[in-house]
């Protein structure tokens, strides 16, 4: 599997996190975890799950540094894929890049490739 994951956030939360030390999720209570994606994940699930919200970052997690467990378990919208999900809250250092994530126009989201490339760790 990869060495980074995704996650999908509003500045807000993110800018909260900073503040607080670590960053939760509503998902953590409410499912017990933090949904996350893979690379190729990220646009279709902020499509599905965010369509026309503007202010959201993408979160880039290093798994080497994350503290919290991570299963990959099946989408609630997908159950023939797979998805990250971190069980516990990610400690900051884990974050390696935040990313502006603004939707198009009609709302819809459009992902390049090489915008999630996580930066080199030279």
């Amino acid at each position: 599997m990869s060495e980074v994951i995704f996650h999908l956030t509003t500045r807000s939360d993110w800018s909260g996190a900073q503040k607080s030390g670590t960053y939760t999720a509503g998902s953590l209570a409410a499912d017990g975890f933090i949904h996350c994606s893979k690379a190729e994940q990220v646009e279709r699930v902020a499509n599905v799950y965010f369509p026309g919200q503007s202010g959201l970052v993408i979160l880039t997690i290093d798994l080497r540094k994350l503290k919290a467990d991570v299963r990959w378990e099946p989408g609630t919208d997908k159950p023939d894929e797979l998805f990250p999900h971190v069980y516990g809250p990610i400690n900051l250092e884990a974050v390696i890049q935040v990313i502006e994530f603004e939707p198009n126009p009609d709302g819809s989201f459009t992902l390049l490739p090489a915008v999630i490339q996580p930066p080199d760790p030279r």
